[in-house]
């Protein structure tokens, strides 16, 4: 089988950017308001992205730890809708691919077909799914390769190897490796088991491996790359910088410039 349109260009952001590895900064749609989301998403890619992972609110983001729920709360607070939502990725696809990252009740709640087929509409390349499971999975993967969509799995330090093969080998685009048990959010020090969770989705798949949930420093970037990672996601830290600031493009700009050039 080919690559689909989504992957191949998943696949050329982590290998054309002359630096060690892919940046892939994570917003939340829609957060503080659509019009700064907008200027997030162009502050991104001004900033030396090269994928942006985009949030699409939801009541119950059971993935997340408490800055990105509490911006996902402000952005449906704010009236973000998911159409809204997908004309930011319709703009910033034209920059960077983009992967939308959707918890499945907002999947299911539109209808699959229906769902992916405005992913599509929008310029989207990847999927993330993080509450679907590997054997629910299959109806969505199929949805999305026939419309040329990646959908990106999840993996975790706690997934034995035999699941993570099965996973690696239905791996579309890239393999989202979690470094931690738990949610999402800014931690101190990498945990000691990170560099573990890189090497065995690597040997477990031909795609590259992204390792996210954590990463709050340009040096915890960097410990990545040095354990082999193909690329980095880093989240919690960008959004709470847009939740400080005055001017949250202006501070989230300037954090992606630092991560960036700690990859090169």
């Amino acid at each position: 089988m080919g690559l689909s349109a989504g992957a191949e260009a998943i696949a050329a952001a982590f290998t054309g950017n002359g630096r060690r590895a892919a940046l892939m900064p994570y917003m939340m749609g829609g957060f503080p308001d659509m019009a700064a989301s907008r200027r997030i998403a162009e502050a991104y890619a001004d900033g030396g992205a090269d994928l942006v992972e985009l949030g699409i609110p939801f009541t119950d983001p059971l993935a997340d730890g408490p800055v990105i729920q509490a911006a996902g709360t402000a952005a449906l607070r704010a009236g973000a809708t998911t159409h809204e939502v997908l004309a930011v990725a319709r703009a910033l696809s034209e920059r960077v691919p983009v992967v939308a990252m959707v918890y499945a009740n907002l999947v299911m709640a539109r209808g699959l077909d229906r769902f992916v087929d405005e992913l599509v509409i929008h310029g989207v390349s990847g999927l993330i799914v993080p509450d679907l499971p590997l054997e629910e999975s299959d109806a969505v993967r199929a949805a999305c390769d026939a419309r040329g969509l990646a959908l990106v799995p999840l993996v975790a330090p706690t997934t034995p190897d035999e699941r993570m093969a099965r996973i690696g080998g239905r791996a579309r685009g890239f393999v989202y490796a979690v470094s931690v048990t738990g949610t999402t959010g800014e931690r101190a020090a990498l945990p000691d088991t990170f560099a573990d969770i890189v090497a065995r989705a690597k040997a477990a798949t031909s795609v590259p491996v992204a390792l996210g949930f954590g990463i709050a420093t340009p040096e915890q970037a960097r410990e990545a790359v040095d354990a082999g990672a193909d690329g980095v996601i880093v989240g919690s830290r960008l959004v709470r910088a847009a939740a400080e600031a005055d001017d949250p493009a202006a501070a989230v700009h300037a954090l992606v410039e630092q991560f960036a050039a700690a990859l090169r």
